[in-house]
């Protein structure tokens, strides 16, 4: 499986028992979502390998203990530390509305109510304390915050991020 078609759903913190149990800190809202899966992939030097899985259950609300088929001991537990666990797109609720996952927008060209066309979506930023929006506007990079009251419209069909972001903002990138 190829990582671009996949998305990030946590990583791998910590040991739970003696038996090769891990703890998984899911990176998602609704850790209910993913307690029934059968497998994952994990990260293993740099490639997707898949992980069938025995059982899981929320550990804390926000922690997946996970017990895969494979993994009985410490010693086999230790070397899956740290790794992050992937799945397929397709498993992905779909979202309506103006919710949106941040792959999904890229490509999408953004608007200001009154700005007018931005540029286009070529990433989000999301190692900052706030998600940000990367818009292309002629080879400048403008930055916004993905705010939910900056978003305005949503339009899957013709692939439109309508904003309404404070006045000067996009022009301080210009």
């Amino acid at each position: 499986m190829q990582k671009e078609k996949c998305f990030y759903l946590g990583k791998i913190v910590k040991k739970y028992s003696f038996k090769g149990e891990l703890l998984v800190k899911l990176d998602t809202d609704e850790p209910e979502l993913f307690t029934k899966m059968e497998s994952v992939f994990v990260e293993q030097h740099k490639n997707l390998v898949p992980f069938f899985i025995v059982r899981s259950s929320l550990h804390k609300s926000q922690l997946l203990r996970v017990k895969f088929e494979d993994v009985s001991s410490e010693d086999e537990a230790d070397i899956l530390m740290g790794a992050a666990l992937y799945l397929p797109l397709s498993f992905l609720p779909e979202l309506s509305g103006n919710k949106f996952y941040y792959h999904e927008i890229i490509g999408f060209s953004a608007e200001d109510t009154s700005f007018g066309k931005i540029g286009v979506i070529t990433g989000v930023n999301d190692t900052t304390s706030q998600a940000l929006l990367e818009i292309d506007r002629d080879g400048k990079q403008i930055l916004i915050p993905i705010i939910d009251k900056f978003i305005k419209n949503l339009d899957r069909t013709s692939k439109n991020l309508l904003l309404e972001v404070p006045e000067g903002l996009i022009d301080l990138y210009l």
